[in-house]
């Protein structure tokens, strides 16, 4: 049975917001995370953001090209009832959000990422989520979109590590 785990970068007072916050201190430990993922749940708006990943381009180093071969190979299921359509790799899921990644987890070995607050938050309310990771860096944002789309749920703290430079990540479980 897969772990899923909700792991993003998020700023000291608690923002997660990628056009203010850079990923680049990371980047090396992004493309490992990715490659060592069994599955991604995306949101809307954090696919909508990924979607970058799917074209070369241009002026990218050989770390992009390394975290875009991962993100690309790594089978995606995107939660929306907007979109009509999703890129390679990918599922669209519109209905039944939470049986079908229940059924996800249960089929699948090794860690399942969610990617999007919101998408985090319904999931924890159906006790889906099984692993919080919080890569905080040392920014203050002071607005944006709250790492926690809801009241954050109670948490106990399992461990806690410097990853590069002055980024920890918290590593909690529902307590």
């Amino acid at each position: 049975m897969a772990k899923l785990v909700f792991e993003m970068n998020q700023s000291i007072d608690g923002y997660v917001d990628h056009d203010r916050m850079s990923p680049e201190p990371l980047f090396g430990h992004w493309v490992k995370r990715t490659q060592e993922l069994s599955a991604t749940v995306y949101g809307r708006t954090m696919y909508g953001l990924m979607r970058y990943w799917d074209e070369d381009q241009e002026g990218w180093g050989d770390e992009h090209r390394a975290f875009a071969e991962a993100w690309r190979k790594l089978p995606k299921w995107v939660v929306s009832r907007s979109l009509t359509e999703v890129g390679p790799n990918a599922v669209l899921v519109r209905d039944n959000v939470e049986a079908v990644i229940a059924g996800l987890k249960a089929e699948r070995e090794g860690e399942i990422t969610v990617a999007g607050p919101v998408l985090a938050h319904s999931l924890a309310d159906s006790g889906l989520i099984d692993e919080y990771r919080l890569y905080t860096h040392p920014v203050v944002l002071g607005q944006g979109r709250p790492f926690f789309a809801g009241p954050r749920p109670p948490l106990r703290l399992a461990a806690h590590e410097r990853i590069v430079g002055d980024v920890v990540r918290l590593t909690y479980v529902p307590a």
